[in-house]
């Protein structure tokens, strides 16, 4: 099922200011709901009661706030109930919407910060809604983190990273008056059943990184182009493919090279494979690795301060406004945005307004503008921009099928033959 999503601009600065209001540890997350009772939670109820001439006494409106299992048989019945939100006034009293962050922190500049970019637009746009963080320093982190927000009667809970899939698929299940989604992976019961209270945000990745990689082969000086992944997994070969299959488009004599640091939080490994690619005859580096692509940004500013021209392309959301820099200009020459940032806010928004997608999953590609090309284009040459709208138009209209897995590439690979 595809959703069409509002498309944002969200502010990277903007988000910073909030990450300095919100801190950098699991400490300073907002308590909501300790003692299973606060006074938000009597105040939502109370609003409710107003509301809704059929909650007629304090009786009601206690199994409302319990949401009592024997209201919990469907799940039109669970976001009904669940959503608080829907009866939330229109500057987002009485919601809250928190994430937890993969490896690599809120300020990553990249997946999780652009997730963060997207709550704190919505905490703007509702000024009244509560909205916050919780850092993952490890994987061990994933669980603990899920079920403090889950004890905190938090409204809507992201799990930012597929990392994380098991540990929401246990507190979901275990907390199904509550509402959860997860960036970047489809998540089902033990029968591959959708869960009721579970949303599963997913991207059109190879779609974008075919354009990018467009742009590689198109500006390639050397002939040889790069890829640097995160952790190696069904996910991160989707950029992998979709970048290697729009080099091989625009020019199958390009040479491509892919090496994986199996780690999303080590910019000293991405920088050693960054400087053994460039070594080797490589000019372009694309990178799906969290902040372990940092690493990349550096090894290619030390170079161009040297006098060697290479390029570096960035990930998730437009990393030039960000990373890159040097002193005769940016190293970055594109990146491949993917709309986290507007997954997150609109997800929050029709939750919030009592339209949960619960058990569904949301697909953002590029017909939804869930994923493309960085707006800063200053490296870009035109020929190559225009090379993008042209492949763009034949994604959408079918001609061209951009591969997702290492079998369907070497389909694709055999067509280009």
């Amino acid at each position: 099922m595809k959703r069409s999503q509002k498309v944002l601009l969200s502010s990277v600065i903007t988000a910073g200011v909030m990450l300095a209001a919100c801190g950098d540890n699991n400490d300073n997350t907002t308590n909501i709901n300790n003692n299973g009772a606060d006074n938000n939670g009597n105040n939502n109820a109370a609003d409710n009661v107003d509301n809704n001439d059929n909650m007629d006494n304090d009786d009601d409106m206690n199994n409302d706030m319990n949401n009592d299992d024997n209201n919990m048989n469907n799940n039109n019945d669970n976001n009904d109930d669940n959503n608080d939100g829907g009866e939330a006034s229109g500057d987002g009293e009485g919601f809250s919407s928190k994430m937890v962050t993969d490896v690599g922190g809120v300020d990553d500049r990249s997946f999780n910060e652009s997730a963060w970019a997207g709550l704190t637009e919505f905490g703007e746009d509702y000024p009244e809604a509560d909205v916050d963080y919780i850092q993952s320093g490890d994987a061990a982190d994933y669980l603990p983190n899920l079920q403090q927000l889950a004890r905190e009667g938090t409204d809507l809970t992201f799990a930012i990273g597929f990392l994380m899939a098991d540990d929401i698929r246990d507190v979901a299940q275990q907390n199904p008056d509550q509402n959860f989604a997860i960036v970047d992976e489809v998540v089902t019961d033990d029968d591959g059943n959708p869960i009721d209270n579970l949303a599963s945000i997913t991207f059109g990745e190879h779609e974008g990184s075919f354009l990018v990689g467009a742009i590689a082969a198109l500006q390639s000086e050397s002939g040889e182009v790069g890829f640097l992944g995160g952790v190696e997994s069904p996910l991160i070969q989707k950029f992998e493919y979709g970048f290697k299959a729009g080099v091989e488009f625009v020019d199958p004599d390009v040479e491509i090279v892919s090496q994986y640091a199996q780690d999303f939080n080590d910019a000293s490994t991405g920088q050693n494979i960054a400087d053994t690619m460039y070594s080797g005859g490589a000019d372009i580096i694309y990178h799906a690795a969290g902040g372990t692509g940092n690493g990349l940004f550096t090894e290619a500013i030390d170079r161009n301060e040297s006098g060697e021209e290479v390029w570096a392309i960035g990930v998730d959301q437009d990393q030039a406004l960000t990373e890159g820099e040097w002193s005769e200009g940016n190293v970055i020459l594109t990146s491949m945005v993917k709309r986290v940032d507007s997954a997150v806010y609109n997800i929050s928004e029709e939750t919030m307004n009592g339209e949960f997608p619960g058990g569904e999953t949301v697909e953002l590609g590029l017909e939804d503008d869930g994923v493309g090309i960085a707006e800063s284009d200053e490296n870009v040459t035109d020929e190559a921009l225009d090379l993008v709208e042209e492949l763009e138009q034949m994604i959408l209209d079918g001609e061209i099928d951009v591969p997702e897995t290492e079998d369907e590439y070497e389909q694709f690979d055999e067509t280009m033959e």
